[in-house]
Formats: structure tokens, C-alpha cells, sequence
């Protein structure tokens, strides 16, 4: 489809954003809360260890999902809302690789476990491959020794373009591949490069596409990851990206709005970025047109969303990691710097703070410092919320996770007023966003969210019949 064709087919989805805060779904200021957790990340009281676990058993086959966080970076992208290290040294990154090999023998005694049974891993960050080729090869050595790699379904890492070119990049590859990482996602966020020096990433068009070569050519499965709504970003531009993002010959591609309020534990510089220039922020009705532009040109060339906002050709072309935590639910286990742990029916993040991170490892403690063990009401919410924002709500599944049928919940209502609007559609088996549903996702799921977690006040939605104070 050409630009302007594009861009007429967006305008539906306009008109039902404004429908969507005329109803009291969508706050009336146009800002979002991505639904990734609930109750939501930002939300969490302080936990202790011993709380955490109490009453806590692992899985039954004892498998596990795996996350750890690497948490440096060269430079500060600003729209980036974690704390990292910037252009820390070889020595305070061997001190975190050493804290975080004693984290993980911390966790797997305080679990009875002699080996992590791992079903899939994924590295983030930061840059998780901000390291030496030297320092991945500890780090690789150090944590597959303490796994057992019998079960691995798939191993990811989250990586920046510019750790993967030249001949530090190639031998970074190399690295990965001999531990069994086989999925690398890609962080491009855009291929124009004025746009690129505005987020302040540590790569230009040229490293990005390098990076994109190399991965392919070491046979990884690749995902790249794209950022739209960003301050100078005119729908022309957004266009060109598109236009570009199917020539990369990825089998996965990501795209996700710009998040200007913080939604992890530091407030990205991207809100200061945007009180100096409001005239370079692009209108919402254009970050909603640019949204549908993407699924509908994206569609046009055999890419589908097959886990939200994630986009395949293939069904299978997907991160197990995210499939498995947010529509299976199944338990994951955390280390690192701001790492969280999702466990059947509780979530704990680690301290944000580098010291407290230290100090508590040191002292043979893990460095939990916020969490929230689900009450059965709770858990009910969270079993609904996760599955049917990002894929859908298996009936069957529910019951077996919360003891109860969907039917006698006091949130089968609320489903029935979505289906109203066109916003969910039901079978005898299952609950599914419709596409417009799926469209405000986010908006959708956060009905069923308690009102202590509405992520925004009662003054900024309207009092309609979708008000998230009023269902």
C-alpha cells in the first residue's frame, strides 16, 4: 500500500480511539500504561525474602524459566526508564558477574536445587552483551554450568547493534552460539538516522544493518525492535520505516509506542525531552494512525500478530520466554540488578539500587526488595489479564490455575459489556480480543485491573460505561 492509501485506512482506528475515551476505556490525555505485569510493576510494596517464599514450592517437573539482567550500557538512550551503568569499567563488570554467580547459587539453595532445570533463558538489560568477548565467555561458562541444559527449548538475548559488528561482534556471536543461544532480538527502534541521534543510541543505520547481516549469517532466528510516537517522528518518516523494516529479512519484527512516563524504576530523560520541545511530540490521533499503518503494511507483507505486538511470518517465530510468562504463566526465576521473579502465584523484583544489590549478595541474602504474594482474588485477575492481552483466555486453563470457572467470576461481566462493544469475542472454550479489542489491549485489560492499580486518576477518564472506576 501506498503512503496515502495507508494513512486513509488508519483513520478508523482514530475514530475509535475517540469513541474509546468518549466511553471511559481510554484516559482522555491520550497517554498509556503497557499492561506487562499486574498488578503493575511501578505498584509493588516492600517484601522480604522469607515471605516471598513462604508456602512456595517449585513446579512439579521443576522446570524453569530463566531471566538475567546485564546492566550496562555505553550511553543513556533517552527514552530508556531502567537504571544502568554507563560506560562502566572491565572491573565493575567483572564484580557484577561475580555477584550474580553467587546470586544464583543463593536462589537455587534457597529452592533445594542442585541445578536450574532450564526450559528457556533470555538476557536482557541494559546491553546485556556490553562485555568483552572475554567477560561473555566467564559469564556463559559461569551460568550454563549452573543449569541443566537438557530441557532448553530456546535461549534469547536482547542485544544492541553495535556489540554485534567488527571483530569483537563476530566473536561475540560465536560466544552465544557455542553456549546455545539461538534467538537474538535486536534492538534497532529506528532506521532513520536523525531519529536514531534524537534516542541517543550507541549505533547508526550502518552498524544496524551490519548487525542484522551478521546475526543472520550465524544462523541465529532474529527479531528487530522498532519504536513509533517518538518526538520528530512525522507519519512521512514512520512510512519510510515500515517501507524499510520488510526488506531486513527478519522473520520477527517488534514495534512499540514510545512510554514517556517512567513504567520501571527510573524515569526516562525522554519526559524532560518532551516538557522542552512539546511542538516535536507527534498528536496522538497520529501515533494511533501510525500503529495501524504498521499492522496493516506489515500484513500486506505476510507478517501477523501472532503474541502482541509482535509480528511473525511464521506462528513459531516468537520469544518462548514472553509466550510462556504472559499466555502459560508458567514459573520464572530472576538474577541481576532490577531482575524480577514471576512464580504461579507471586512476583518479586530485586533492589534497583547497585549498592543494596552488593550488600545483600555479599550477606548471602537474595536482593529481593519488592513484591506481592496474590490472594485468590488477585490471582483470578492475573490469570485473565496476561493470557488475554497477549494471546488469549483459555477457559480450560484458567480454571486449572485459580480453582474456579471463568463463568462464576465477578469479572465474566465485564467481559459480556466488552463483547458489546466489540472489544472481546467468546466461544465455548476460550475469550479473544477482537482486532479493535486488540488494538487498545492495554485499555482492554486494565477493566479487570483493581482499582488501587488503575493506571491513571478517576479525573482523566470519562464517565461512560467503560470507565475502569465504574465496571
Amino acid at each position: 500500500m501506498e503512503f496515502k492509501e495507508l494513512v486513509a485506512k488508519s483513520e478508523e482506528r482514530v475514530r475509535d480511539f475517540h469513541e474509546m475515551v468518549k466511553l471511559g476505556l481510554h484516559c482522555n490525555h491520550g497517554d498509556f500504561m503497557p499492561a506487562v505485569h499486574y498488578p503493575p510493576i511501578v505498584k509493588y510494596p516492600p517484601i522480604t525474602e522469607e515471605e516471598m517464599f513462604r508456602g512456595y514450592t517449585p513446579p512439579e517437573d521443576g522446570l524453569m524459566d530463566v531471566y538475567y539482567h546485564i546492566p550496562f550500557c555505553p550511553k543513556r538512550c533517552v527514552y530508556c526508564h531502567y537504571p544502568s551503568q554507563y560506560g562502566a569499567s572491565d572491573c565493575e563488570k567483572d564484580r557484577y558477574i561475580d555477584a550474580m554467580s553467587k546470586e544464583i547459587d543463593i536462589y537455587k539453595a534457597r529452592l533445594g536445587m542442585d541445578k536450574i532445570k532450564l526450559r528457556v533463558a533470555l538476557a536482557g538489560g541494559g546491553t546485556p552483551t556490553d562485555l568483552t568477548p572475554k567477560q561473555l565467555d566467564r559469564f556463559l561458562k559461569m551460568f550454563t554450568s549452573k543449569c541443566d541444559m537438557s530441557h532448553l527449548k530456546q535461549f534469547n538475548y536482547d542485544v544492541d547493534p553495535w556489540t554485534l559488528v567488527g571483530p569483537d561482534g563476530e566473536e561475540r556471536l560465536r560466544i552465544m552460539k557455542d553456549y546455545g543461544v539461538d534467538r537474538l532480538t535486536i534492538g534497532i527502534q529506528s532506521p532513520n538516522e536523525h531519529i536514531i541521534r534524537r534516542m541517543n543510541r550507541a549505533h547508526d543505520k550502518k552498524t544496524a544493518l551490519e548487525s542484522i547481516k551478521n546475526t543472520l549469517r550465524h544462523g541465529y532466528q532474529l527479531d528487530i525492535e522498532f519504536i513509533f510516537g517518538y518526538p520528530e517522528q512525522s507519519l512521512e518518516i514512520w512510512y519510510e520505516d515500515l517501507k524499510e523494516m520488510v526488506t531486513l529479512d527478519s522473520p520477527e519484527i517488534q514495534f512499540y509506542r514510545l512510554k514517556v512516563e517512567a513504567y520501571g524504576d527510573q524515569q526516562g530523560n525522554i519526559k524532560k525531552w518532551e516538557e522542552i520541545h512539546p511542538d516535536d511530540v507527534p498528536p496522538v490521533d497520529d501515533t494511533m494512525r501510525m500503529k495501524q499503518m504498521a499492522i496493516d503494511y506489515l500484513a500486506e507483507h505476510g507478517y501477523h500478530e501472532n503474541l502482541r505486538r509482535v509480528f511473525t511470518r511464521k506462528k513459531t517465530d516468537i520469544s518462548l520466554y514472553a509466550f510462556n510468562q504472559c499466555c502459560l504463566l508458567y514459573d520464572q526465576m530472576s538474577f541481576g540488578q532490577t531482575a524480577f521473579s514471576s512464580l504461579r502465584d507471586r512476583f518479586v523484583l530485586n533492589t534497583q539500587y547497585f549498592d543494596e544489590y552488593y550488600q545483600k549478595i555479599s550477606e548471602g541474602k537474595l536482593p529481593f526488595n519488592r513484591g506481592y504474594v496474590r490472594d485468590a482474588e488477585a490471582q483470578q485477575r492475573w490469570c485473565l489479564i496476561l493470557p488475554l492481552k497477549n494471546w488469549f483466555l483459555r477457559k480450560c486453563h484458567y480454571k486449572k490455575m485459580t480453582g474456579v470457572d471463568l463463568e462464576t467470576t465477578k469479572y465474566y461481566p465485564i467481559i459480556q459489556r466488552l463483547k458489546q462493544y466489540d472489544l472481546v469475542e467468546e466461544t465455548p472454550t476460550a475469550v479473544k480480543l477482537t482486532p479493535k479489542g486488540a488494538f487498545f489491549a492495554d485499555e482492554v485489560v486494565e477493566l479487570f485491573y483493581d482499582s488501587r492499580f488503575t493506571p491513571f486518576e478517576r479525573k482523566f477518564y470519562n464517565d461512560g460505561p467503560l470507565n475502569p472506576y465504574r465496571v
